[in-house]
């Protein structure tokens, strides 16, 4: 059973309402005001939001504001109910990000239509953002109202990329973003002795090279194939139509460009800060986490200690000091560019 949140400081309004929705069998939250329904959708996670504009405390523009600057809250879909009809006030909690907008007085079946019409879309679009390209293909399926589907669909071949393959090069105008159906890719940017940093690590099913597209700038970093990939490119007008005119797309890769940069920032935090011992480890555990398979008991990688030193951000040959002290305390075994972690916990606590 679903569960909607209803915000409406009218009492009279607060119950008709709320006795329409549980006789079409929605389980109903109520709240008085916007500060109540606020706190009720944090303990909650309510499905959807039915929440008036004019109310004391907090006001409806208030709430969506706070739903969108929570990750918890910001995706539950949100319907304005008001008794203000200008078309101001409407175009100004569209552009704020409501799915929604009901004129009061409204009828019974074009609040339930409201409601299912949303309901729906969310639970079709969440079943197509978990980055697999079957799941590709959903996405693209649930665009179709918004933009023309043959257009979408047109110059997606998949692209096999050998080993050491450039994508893009850093300076590039982008003109694709890219799925990675399988291998694994590494973005990096290189300084003017031509030594690479590692900015990115991207295993099967995620994408990349969208960051540059949604800010509107050229690649500020390189992509290399590390292993041989296949790679799907979705033209650059074609994303830009998806993100434009769905919000929930957008919203997907806001999210993904979010974690991009919480993860730099997170990398460029341990290299100012960590001893280059926990950093040599902190990669080897990330690397278990980003690519270990169900099918191995102990992780291992094939990874050129030159790439293995850019993710760290250190010299090859201090890496290769490090990765043989780890070796001799039995955390790691080494063969040839083959690394295997024993214990990771271990690297995982380890502080100096």
């Amino acid at each position: 059973m679903k569960t909607i949140l209803l915000i409406e400081d009218s009492d009279d309004i607060r119950e008709t309402t709320a006795e329409i929705l549980e006789l079409a069998s929605y389980n109903v939250l109520t709240a008085e005001n916007g500060k109540v329904g606020v706190e009720l959708a944090q303990k909650v996670k309510p499905d959807l939001v039915i929440c008036d504009i004019m109310m004391p405390i907090l006001d409806g523009y208030g709430v969506l504001h706070i739903f969108s600057q929570n990750p918890e809250l910001q995706n539950i879909p949100f319907i304005f109910l008001t008794a203000k009809a200008e078309r101001s006030d409407h175009r100004k909690g569209m552009e704020m990000g409501a799915d929604d907008y009901l004129t009061k007085p409204f009828q019974e079946i074009e609040l339930l239509n409201a409601i299912e019409s949303r309901l729906k879309k969310i639970d079709n679009l969440s079943k197509s953002f978990k980055n697999t390209e079957l799941e590709l293909e959903e996405l693209y399926q649930q665009a179709r109202e918004y933009v023309d589907i043959n257009s979408l669909s047109k110059d997606r071949k998949v692209s096999a990329i050998k080993k050491k393959q450039l994508i893009y090069t850093e300076g590039d105008e982008p003109i694709k973003f890219y799925f990675l159906k399988s291998g694994k890719i590494k973005t990096y940017q290189s300084n003017r002795d031509g030594k690479e940093f590692v900015t990115g690590l991207y295993n099967s099913g995620d994408f990349f090279g969208h960051i540059a597209i949604i800010e509107s700038t050229e690649y500020q970093e390189s992509a290399e194939a590390l292993e041989d990939c296949e790679v799907i490119g979705i033209p650059k007008n074609d994303f830009l139509e998806l993100i434009t005119r769905n919000q929930s797309v957008a919203n997907k890769f806001i999210k993904i460009l979010a974690n991009d940069i919480q993860e730099k920032e997170k990398q460029l935090t341990q290299m100012a800060y960590n001893s280059l011992r926990k950093r040599t480890a902190d990669a080897l555990v990330m690397l278990s986490k980003k690519y270990k398979t169900e099918k191995q008991d102990k992780f291992s990688i094939r990874i050129s200690r030159d790439d293995l030193a850019s993710v760290v951000g250190t010299a090859t040959e201090s890496l290769i000091r490090t990765l043989s002290d780890f070796k001799s305390d039995k955390l790691i075994e080494v063969s040839g560019s083959e690394i295997t972690i024993i214990e990771e916990q271990k690297l995982a606590n380890l502080r100096g």
